[in-house]
């Protein structure tokens, strides 16, 4: 691989604490700030032709860098390797990439005879009113934003990666056991949901869910078992029973009594969402409206 293009976030958590070098000779270093200035580096690496393209930094960069993938490489994809310097990295995680994976080491990888490559799909949300689509790979509504804002906090008081997480996860386990049915963490969203052009009972939904990862952090399984594909966990507000059925979901029990308690997992092809509830994806969060949830085409990755 001769062609080498890295997009680095110098202000990712990673970076900021351990400040990368310059690259190796024949390496090019971009590092745009804003999606116009990213939008164009990759159209420039997209004339010149790119072998390897290298993201460095969070979870963020990431789904901007592949939210502009279609319209600056179009079908003609470079291989993709991906540096956990954010403060999350579930991509990463997922894909098995060691914590410190640095350029250095990407590069010998790349230099196999027989490198490591890994494929995942990536969500792809799409608007109603024609708003150019998003391409992520961990998307929810309801309680997730809730969880993506408190995480915000954890991280201004020092908690990254899979502390962050942990952190998250249990303020929003406390508060939605313990809250009333009117609490802010118990309480619904607006989201009419359809599954494969199915229309879903309900007009509130306490989280809908939805991802094309395989692995979690802390081997969490609220999908069930791991698997290819879309999957989706469509929960009912406020959440019913939820000191009981709350393990069961984590752990990725197929527990019959889930569903009847208004906990469902779906392998949909397509998932529609109206109501105008805000919803998160890869840690942002975005102005909701009228959304189409469905798989683009796979990415390719190297992987340590």
């Amino acid at each position: 691989m001769t062609r080498i293009g890295v997009v680095r976030n110098p202000k990712s958590h990673g970076n900021r604490a351990h400040p990368p070098g310059p690259p190796p000779e024949g390496v090019r270093l971009v590092e745009p700030l804003g999606r116009d200035a990213l939008r164009a580096e990759l159209e420039n690496f997209a004339r010149e032709g790119l072998d390897l393209l290298i993201i460095d930094g969070g979870d963020g960069t990431v789904r901007d860098v592949i939210s502009l993938l279609p319209h600056t490489f179009g079908e003609d994809l470079p291989l993709l390797a991906v540096l956990p310097s954010g403060k999350t990295n579930v991509l990463a995680i997922d894909l098995g990439a060691p914590s410190d994976w640095r350029l250095e080491e990407v590069l010998i990888a790349a230099r196999q005879a027989d490198p490591r490559i890994k494929e995942r799909p990536p969500l792809r949300v799409s608007w109603a009113d024609g708003r150019p689509c998003l391409q992520g790979f961990f998307f929810g509504v309801g309680a997730m934003v809730k969880a993506t804002n408190l995480a915000q906090k954890a991280h201004k008081v020092g908690f990254f990666h899979n502390l962050a997480v942990a952190v998250t996860i249990l303020s929003a386990t406390l508060g939605a056991l313990f809250g009333g049915a009117k609490d802010e963490w118990r309480e619904g969203v607006p989201a009419r949901l359809a599954i494969d052009g199915q229309d879903q009972p309900g007009d509130e939904r306490f989280a809908i869910v939805a991802t094309a990862l395989k692995r979690l952090p802390f081997g969490l399984k609220p999908f069930g078992a791991p698997r290819e594909g879309l999957k989706l966990l469509d929960v009912d507000a406020p959440p019913r029973r939820l000191m009981k059925a709350l393990p069961m979901v984590l752990s990725g029990k197929a527990e019959p009594a889930l569903e009847g308690l208004g906990y469902r997992r779906r392998d949909p092809r397509l998932i529609s969402l109206a109501g105008g509830a805000p919803f998160v994806l890869d840690g942002e969060v975005y102005e909701g409206g009228d959304l189409t949830i469905g798989l683009g085409p796979s990415l390719r990755f190297l992987v340590g």
